[in-house]
C-alpha cells in the first residue's frame, strides 16, 4: 500500500475571506477536545497515528464557535476546517447507568413531507415516555448521531432505497452510536458503545439483534465508525478495482463519501486524482489535505469543459454521488474500458427527488468497452469488518483522516439536514443528541 501523497497547506492571505464558506486553514489549530468555547460546527480531521483504548465523555468537549462561513443574518453556522491531532474525548460511558434515568427524552419526528426543501415546520421535536428495556432488548444512550442525504429520500411518500420511508407523526431514523444503559438477557453489559439506526432520539430502545457493538480500542474516536466512507471504499475497492496510473474522478469530493474514496483511490495507486465539489474553499480543501490532484468547482463552467482541462487523455474510473451532468461528462471522458461505479444521486436527492434522470449513450458503452454499476452498501453487509478493520488502521496510522463536521444538540439535526443538502458542511456531518 502506497503513502497518500500531502501537498503543501496554502495558507490564505491576510484578511482572505471566502463568500462560500470558512476559509481552509484561518484560525488556530485544535485537537479535538481540547478547544475552549462553546461547540458549534467545526470540521475536525482524525487521523493524527493516536491510539486509544477507553472512551470519555461523549458531549462533554467543546470546540470554537465558528460563525464566518456564512453571511450575517443567514441563521447557517458553517464550520472551520482543524486539522485535529488528538483523540476526540467520546462519552463518560463507563459511568453510564450510574445515575437516575429521566422520566422522558427528546426525539426528532416528521411532522408533514415537505415538497421540494425541508422546513423547519416539518420537523417536530417532542418528548417521549422513557421505558424500561425487556428481555433481550437494549436502552441505549445515544452519543452521537450521523446525518446523511439519506434521510431526504426516506422523506418522500414512494420507497425507493432499501429502507421504508419515514412517516409523518414518527420520529426519523439514521445511524448512531450510543453507550449501553441495560441490556437484560444478553451479552451487552451497561456502558458497552453500540451502534444502530435509531437516531434522531437521545435514547433508543430495540432488539439486541439490531444493534452491533463498537469496540472503542479500534478507533482514535469511535464516531468515526459511523463514517459514509463504506460505500466509497466499496466502489474503489470491488467495483471500480483501480489500477496503478488510473486517472480516477470522484464527484461529491467534499461529502461523507467522496473525501473517504479519494483517499482510498489514491492509496490504491490513482495516478490522478480529480474530484468536484459546490464550493472553492472545499476545492482548496481537497487539494491541500485530502491528495486530491485537482477538483472542479460547480458554478465555474460547465464540468465537462472543466474535466476536459484537467483529464485531457480522459477517465478510467467514476465514483460518482451526484449524478446529472456530472455523471454526462464522465460518460462523455471515459476512457476504453473506464469503470463507472454509482453509489448516489445528489442531483436529485438534494432537492426531495426520488429519480435522477440520465441519458446514456450505450453505443460509446459498447464501442470503448465502459461499464456502468450501482452500487448499494445495503448489498455487502460480509464486508463491513474489512472495511472498518482498514479504515480504523488507516486512522491510527494517520494514513487516513475523517473529515467531519459536530454539532451539539438534537434540536439542531433538522438545520443540519437543511445545511447538508445544501453544500454548506465537509465530510460527514454528526450531532451529539443533547
Amino acid at each position: 500500500m502506497s503513502a497518500m501523497r500531502r501537498r503543501p497547506r496554502r495558507a490564505p492571505g491576510p484578511g482572505a475571506r471566502h463568500r462560500d464558506g470558512p476559509a481552509p486553514g484561518a484560525g488556530t489549530v485544535y485537537g479535538i477536545g481540547a478547544a475552549p468555547g462553546a461547540g458549534t460546527a467545526t470540521v475536525h480531521e482524525i487521523g493524527s497515528g493516536h491510539e486509544t483504548g477507553s472512551v470519555h465523555g461523549v458531549g462533554a468537549a467543546t470546540v470554537p464557535e465558528v460563525r464566518n462561513g456564512a453571511e450575517v443574518g443567514s441563521g447557517h453556522e458553517v464550520g472551520s476546517v482543524h486539522e485535529v491531532g488528538s483523540v476526540h474525548e467520546v462519552g463518560s460511558v463507563h459511568e453510564v447507568g450510574s445515575g437516575a434515568l429521566p422520566p422522558t427524552y427528546r426525539e426528532v419526528r416528521l411532522a408533514a413531507r415537505p415538497g421540494r426543501d425541508p422546513r423547519p415546520e416539518h420537523f417536530e421535536i417532542v418528548r417521549a415516555p422513557l421505558r424500561p428495556p425487556a428481555a433481550g432488548q437494549v436502552l441505549v444512550r445515544n452519543l452521537v448521531l450521523r446525518i446523511g442525504a439519506a434521510t431526504r429520500t426516506l422523506m418522500a411518500d414512494e420507497q425507493v432505497l432499501p429502507m421504508a420511508p419515514y412517516q409523518p407523526g414518527q420520529p426519523l431514523r439514521g445511524t448512531a452510536l450510543g453507550a449501553v444503559i441495560a441490556a437484560p438477557g444478553t451479552s451487552l453489559r451497561s456502558g458497552d458503545l453500540v451502534r444502530h439506526d435509531l437516531g434522531w432520539q437521545q435514547y433508543a430502545l430495540l432488539p439486541a439483534a439490531q444493534v452491533r457493538r463498537v469496540d472503542p480500542a479500534r478507533w482514535p474516536d469511535p464516531a468515526a465508525c459511523l463514517s459514509q466512507g463504506f460505500v466509497g471504499w466499496l466502489a474503489v475497492d470491488r467495483a471500480a478495482r483501480i489500477e496503478p496510473g488510473d486517472t480516477v474522478l470522484v464527484t461529491g469530493a467534499a461529502g461523507g463519501v467522496g473525501c473517504i474514496a479519494g483517499q482510498f483511490a489514491r492509496l490504491r495507486g490513482a495516478g490522478r486524482l480529480i474530484g468536484t465539489t459546490g464550493s472553492r474553499w472545499k476545492a482548496d480543501h481537497l487539494t491541500d489535505r485530502l491528495g486530491f490532484d485537482t477538483v472542479l468547482v460547480r458554478g465555474e463552467g460547465p464540468i465537462e469543459d472543466q474535466l476536459r482541462a484537467a483529464a485531457p487523455d480522459g477517465v478510467d474510473v467514476l465514483v460518482d454521488t451526484v449524478g446529472g451532468e456530472q455523471f454526462r461528462a464522465a460518460l462523455a471522458l471515459a476512457r476504453r474500458r473506464a469503470r463507472l461505479v454509482v453509489v448516489g444521486a445528489l442531483a436529485g436527492q438534494a432537492g426531495g427527488g426520488t429519480r435522477t434522470v440520465t441519458a446514456l449513450d450505450t453505443l460509446a458503452l459498447c464501442s470503448r468497452g465502459i461499464t456502468v454499476s450501482g452500487l448499494s452498501a445495503a448489498d455487502h453487509g460480509a464486508d463491513v469488518e474489512r472495511w472498518e478493520e482498514e479504515f480504523s488502521a488507516g486512522l491510527r496510522t494517520g494514513l487516513l483522516t475523517f473529515p467531519h463536521v459536530r454539532l451539539t444538540g438534537i434540536d439542531r439535526a433538522p438545520a443540519a439536514l437543511r445545511d447538508l443538502l445544501a453544500g454548506r458542511h465537509l465530510g460527514t456531518v454528526l450531532v451529539e443528541p443533547t
